[in-house]
């Protein structure tokens, strides 16, 4: 069972097994809310681009099929990005980051003895976990301000170990 985590931690979450924080891109829509809207984007425009083709304005579909296909492709990065995550997650005398971006995963594990949990120099900067010859930066979707924070609760949480 998972609960929220006490007040000694703004952003995880605690659970039998170990404290995570799950820190996600703010989208406010899904790309399956996206698609639903591009189609029926695409039908309306479709459908008053079919009606002036039939009155005689010829040059008004190429440009709506043009149009449409400028929306979709910024839709398309949209949506491939809308999903986007890290996780940090103190398991058993462990760390383990995993991020994904565009569709990539990837994971990177460190050792809790050997972590160093660092804003980088400039306080708009990501925050820098290092250890064991790794590095990974981390804190993309928490705002710059949040960050010391943030880095400041996965030390906690370390030392707590």
């Amino acid at each position: 069972m998972v609960s929220q985590a006490t007040n000694a931690f703004q952003f995880a979450t605690m659970s039998e097994q170990g404290i995570e924080w799950t820190l996600k891109r703010n989208c406010s829509v899904t790309p399956a809310q996206l698609g639903y809207f591009y189609a029926s984007l695409c039908i309306l425009s479709m459908g008053v681009a079919g009606f002036f083709w039939l009155q005689g304005a010829t040059l008004v579909l190429p440009f709506a099929v043009l149009e449409l296909v400028a929306v979709g492709a910024a839709f398309l990065v949209y949506a491939r990005h809308a999903t986007d995550s890290e996780c940090i997650r103190l398991l058993d005398g462990r760390l383990v980051v995993e991020w994904e971006t565009g569709g990539r995963s990837s994971r990177c594990e460190f050792v809790c003895e050997w972590v160093r949990v660092e804003p980088l120099a400039d306080s708009d900067r990501l925050i820098e976990v290092r250890g064991g010859g790794q590095s990974v930066q981390v804190g993309r979707f928490v705002r710059s301000d949040l960050r010391p924070r943030l880095a400041r609760e996965i030390r906690q949480a370390l030392r707590g170990v």
